[in-house]
């Protein structure tokens, strides 16, 4: 196993999961920095479920906002994860960041298991792992300076006194390139670009020293000209700092620019994960599948296919849809959404009443994860 570790439940009656890929229960499960040297894992969750109670005609249901995930985050390595809105993406985040009780299963930082509703682990926590939100408008208080807005972790998480308080804000400004930062440490967020208010949210982030980052989405509020001067920089504080990072995102394409590992998360449950080239270029899951083709695919064009997705995937919608054949990338993933994939009274695989492949036994059953080669694993019945 390299990078980043994440898997769904271990599979019964085959080799424990750990990490990006499946291993043997007898291997050494520590992950492998980009130094080449191992470490153990910063922040995990083990068998991490949030259920969601609702409400009105459906009283009684909850919603498997969250179910069953593993996940594990390793000092320098991003881990990325991908999935369509709704999926359960950033619920997960916020159990990791303690911002959420879990209905059940386990979070552990360095080893220790982390309880969200007492006081002093929130705290602690809060110290050792920050989010950076999706709306860089929204997430800074426009009322205050960044001379304010940084100094408050910097007060209540480093103990920085008065008298170096400037020098540590102007330090972190240019950290993440807002230099040269005395210009920017007396601006107002209202004064800021979209990408320079991004990166004085990274900046708030790092002031707390953490050792995980969560980025929720981060750059996709952004325009696209700077989309990749953020990838950058979060890869930089990867490589320079050693920092563990959960990189959430709908786009798998900017996932398999920044990220290590990429796991696939669909109605709660991670489907497919592995490497990040290995997850892209030989993509297991029939989501994952729909996700690749959903993405823009400039050689595809090339081609002469004019909507940018696989001819495969045209051909098997042509099939579903009386043998037109005429449906898009992004309409099939906006068809992919299934309503009632999520409650807690649905059995089998959520993906089933969507996928092409579909067998009786998807409807019973959830699969275990199977190990496809090289660390890649998947979910599906079509492996067995």
């Amino acid at each position: 196993m390299t990078g980043l570790a994440s898997s769904p439940s271990r599979p019964t009656g085959a080799a424990g999961t750990t990490g990006a890929g499946m291993t043997s229960d007898t291997e050494d499960t520590t992950g492998t920095t980009g130094t080449g040297e191992t470490s153990a894992p910063v922040l995990e969750a083990v068998g991490l479920t949030r259920h969601i109670p609702m409400h009105g005609r459906h009283r009684g249901q909850s919603v498997r906002a969250v179910e069953g995930v593993d996940l594990a985050l390793r000092r320098g390595q991003i881990l990325a994860l991908v999935g369509q809105s709704g999926s359960g993406k950033t619920t997960l985040a916020r159990l990791l960041a303690l911002g959420d009780r879990p209905t059940a299963g386990e979070i552990r930082f360095d080893g220790r298991q982390l309880d969200a509703a007492r006081g002093r682990d929130r705290k602690q926590h809060f110290s050792h792992v920050q989010m950076i939100m999706q709306d860089p408008f929204a997430s800074l208080n426009r009322l205050h300076r960044l001379r304010y807005i940084l100094s408050r972790p910097l007060r209540n998480f480093g103990g920085v006194g008065s008298a170096e308080l400037d020098a540590r804000i102007i330090e972190l400004l240019e950290r993440v390139h807002l230099t040269p930062g005395r210009e920017f440490i007396d601006k107002y967020p209202h004064e800021l670009s979209g990408g320079q208010r991004q990166r004085a949210a990274i900046a708030r982030a790092l002031a707390a020293d953490p050792s995980v980052l969560l980025g929720d989405e981060p750059v996709s509020m952004l325009d696209v000209s700077i989309r990749l001067d953020i990838l950058n920089l979060l890869t930089e504080l990867r490589d320079r700092d050693g920092l563990a990072m959960l990189y959430i995102t709908h786009d798998i394409a900017s996932a398999r620019h920044v990220a290590n590992d990429i796991v696939v998360m669909y109605s709660g449950r991670i489907v497919e994960g592995g490497p990040a080239e290995a997850v892209t270029q030989n993509a297991q899951h029939p989501y994952t599948q729909l996700l690749l083709a959903a993405s823009p695919d400039p050689e595809r064009l090339l081609a002469g296919d004019t909507d940018g997705t696989d001819d495969a995937s045209d051909a098997s919608d042509a099939d579903n849809n009386g043998g037109t054949g005429t449906t898009t990338g992004t309409d099939r993933l906006d068809a992919a959404r299934d309503a009632d994939a999520n409650t807690t009274d649905a059995a089998g695989c959520p993906f089933r009443a969507r996928c092409p492949h579909a067998q009786p036994i998807c409807a019973e059953q959830m699969p275990d994860p199977i190990d496809v080669g090289s660390g890649h694993w998947s979910r599906c019945w079509l492996h067995r």
